[in-house]
């Protein structure tokens, strides 16, 4: 009964939303933050099901600064129903606490994770009590809200070192892969390196019907803080003046404010579920722009701080006619 539940795309309370569902598309994304240096590297990979059933995979890899980008599919892929665990081939490797990637001499990663700091206990996840909800288009979970960092990587011709590095991780997930639009931001990099933001978020639908749907997830140190819509009050506006987002979560307002900056997007892969192949340069990610996050309680200011090292993102999903 579970099973057949959580493959459906829901999970039970106090459940583990990063254990593989067998949905349609179920995309893991890590983010490397390098303060001292500016550095950032982002893995996503996603585990498909094509108009057969049959699982395969898709992995990117994109670095800041540089630019470089690289994305692959992957006939073989394997992902743990029980908790974090992905196998793309000899592509992709990953763990609670190991990420590798080899996509080539130009395009490498081999790091480890320690002193984690994963989502709280706690009967919900990312999106609240939605994630009890089955066959909804899309799900979301921020499960790794900061990591040290040891280990390198490689951009083109220029090998870097991450030791020291911060690390944040997410999943997402729906029936039918992306969705057709959405926004997303994170951040870490800022003075207080227990400080990380995450949000996400666009049209969510359950059959023929679809809403307005975004979560908000904040830690300060030991605190973590989540505003789900429509559940709860979330102001969101995101377009050619930036990212704005401001919600209650209990006694605590939150404030973001991001801007892409100067540096161009990275164009990152999406997949094509049902078509085996994944579309290259389609989703713009900016991996350093700017982000102000400001959180205060009953008037007083808990954390202020920006970082200039934010993911900010505004995606669209595949049409048909579309192509690679």
């Amino acid at each position: 009964m579970l099973d057949a539940y959580r493959r459906m795309g829901a999970d039970p309370p106090f459940g583990d939303p990063r254990g593989y569902h067998g949905v349609g598309m179920e995309g893991y994304y890590w983010r490397l933050t390098g303060a001292a240096d500016g550095r950032v590297v982002v893995v996503l990979l996603a585990v498909s099901r094509d108009a057969a059933g049959r699982p395969w995979g898709m992995v990117g890899y994109a670095t800041h600064p540089g630019g470089l980008v690289r994305a692959a599919t992957v006939q073989e892929a394997w992902a743990d129903p029980r908790g974090l665990g992905v196998r793309l081939g000899d592509v992709l490797e990953a763990g609670e606490d190991r990420l590798r990637v080899d996509l080539g001499p130009d395009a490498r990663l081999d790091v480890r994770f320690g002193e984690r700091v994963g989502w709280p206990r706690r009967a919900f996840g990312g999106i609240g009590p939605a994630q009890l909800v089955p066959g909804l288009s899309q799900y979301w979970h921020p499960h790794l809200l900061g990591a040290r960092v040891t280990g390198s990587g490689r951009a083109g011709d220029i090998p870097f070192d991450l030791d020291g590095a911060s690390a944040y991780a997410e999943k997402n997930w729906g029936r039918g892969g992306m969705p057709p639009a959405w926004w997303w931001g994170q951040a870490q990099g800022f003075e207080r390196p227990d400080v990380c933001v995450a949000f996400a978020g666009g049209r969510a639908g359950l059959g023929g019907v679809s809403i307005g749907a975004g979560a908000l997830v904040v830690r300060v140190g030991q605190h973590v803080l989540r505003v789900v819509s429509p559940l709860q009050p979330l102001r969101v506006a995101v377009d050619e003046a930036g990212w704005r987002l401001r919600g209650r979560a209990g006694r605590h307002l939150v404030d973001v404010r991001g801007h892409a900056g100067a540096e161009p997007a990275h164009l990152l892969p999406v997949p094509v579920p049902r078509e085996r192949r994944h579309l290259d340069a389609w989703a713009p990610q900016y991996l350093a722009g700017t982000l102000r996050l400001r959180v205060s309680r009953g008037g007083r200011t808990v954390f202020e701080g920006t970082s200039s090292l934010a993911g900010l993102e505004r995606g669209r999903g595949h049409r048909a006619g579309a192509h690679s």
